[in-house]
C-alpha cells in the first residue's frame, strides 16, 4: 500500500487556508504535516480542508507563532506530545495510523542570528531542543516517520554556499553535529538524501531575495526520517518548488516523501 506523507512549514495557516487547499487538491498526500501554523487550536481553519476529506486533525498551537498540526484523509490516534525544553511551547505533535505507523512533526527553533549560545538565548534553545530530540529518538520504538521544519541543513549540497554559510545559523558545524547525533540516535534514516544522495537540494528560499527563483540561494531546513523498519520501504521524495512560487507564499516548499508499506 502506497502512503504520502507531505511536511510544509506554512508560515501561519490561517493566512495561506487558500494555499494548503491547493496543495491537497493538485498533491492529494494521505497525511500532511504542517509547522509554524501561528494560531490556537481553537482557531485552526479545519473546515476546507475537512470539505476536501481531511477529516482527521491532530493540532498544538501558539497565538501568533509556532504552531503543529497533522491532516490525515484516514482516522489518527492522537499520542502524547512532548515538551521539549520544557518550554509548553507548540513544536511537536504526533498521531499514529490504523496501520501502527507513528507520525511525528517537529517545528524546531530557528535559533536567532548569532551562532553562539553564550550570548544568544535563542541559539542556546535550539542545541538543547535537537539534544533533546536525541535522547527522545533513542529511547522510541516502533515504526515511524518523523518530519518537520528541523531548521538545519546538514550537507554541503543542503545550501547554496558551504563555505559562506558556515558562520551562519543553520549551517554552522555544531548545528550539523546536534542534527547528525540526533538523526543517528534514534536510528532515523534521511530518507530524502538517502533516495537523492547527490546535487543541491533546497527546501527554503528568504524572502529577502528580489529573484528567490533566479538567485536561487536556498537551503534544505525541512526533512523526511524513517525509522530502520520504515525507511526500506521509501520511493520517492519530491520538493514541490513551484509552490514557492504561488501568490503570497510561505518560503518554504512542501517536501513529499512516497512509501510502499
Amino acid at each position: 500500500m502506497a502512503l504520502t506523507v507531505c511536511t510544509w512549514n506554512i508560515n501561519s495557516v490561517r493566512l495561506r487556508a487558500g494555499l494548503v487547499e491547493r496543495l491537497l487538491r493538485e498533491a492529494a498526500p494521505d497525511i500532511l504535516c504542517l509547522q509554524e501554523t501561528k494560531t490556537p487550536v481553537d482557531k485552526f481553519p479545519a473546515e476546507p480542508f475537512a470539505a476536501l476529506g481531511y477529516h482527521a486533525l491532530a493540532a498544538r498551537g501558539d497565538k501568533g507563532y509556532n504552531g503543529v498540526a497533522i491532516l490525515s484523509r484516514a482516522p489518527l490516534e492522537p499520542l502524547p506530545h512532548v515538551d521539549f525544553c520544557g518550554k509548553g511551547d507548540a513544536r511537536h505533535v504526533a498521531a499514529r495510523t490504523g496501520s501502527g505507523l507513528e507520525i511525528h512533526n517537529f517545528y524546531v527553533p530557528a535559533g536567532g542570528d548569532e551562532p553562539d549560545r553564550n550570548i544568544n538565548a535563542k541559539f542556546a534553545h535550539k542545541l538543547d531542543f535537537v539534544a533533546e530530540m536525541a535522547d527522545w529518538g533513542r529511547g522510541r520504538a516502533g515504526p515511524a516517520i518523523a518530519v518537520g521544519d528541523l531548521n538545519i541543513a546538514p550537507g554541503e549540497d543542503d545550501v547554496w554556499s558551504h563555505r559562506e554559510l558556515l558562520k551562519v545559523v543553520s549551517h554552522t558545524p555544531v548545528e550539523v553535529e546536534a542534527f547528525e547525533k540526533a538523526r543517528a540516535a534514534g536510528g532515523w534514516a534521511d530518507v530524502t538524501r538517502d533516495l537523492t544522495p547527490e546535487g543541491k537540494l533546497y527546501t527554503w528560499w528568504s524572502y529577502r531575495a528580489k529573484d528567490w527563483a533566479l538567485s536561487d540561494r536556498g537551503r534544505r531546513l525541512d526533512h523526511v526520517w524513517a525509522s530502520a523498519d520504515v525507511a526500506p520501504t521509501a520511493r520517492r521524495v519530491t520538493v514541490l518548488k513551484g509552490a514557492r512560487g504561488w501568490d503570497k507564499p510561505s518560503d518554504h516548499a512542501p517536501v513529499i516523501a512516497e512509501f510502499d508499506l
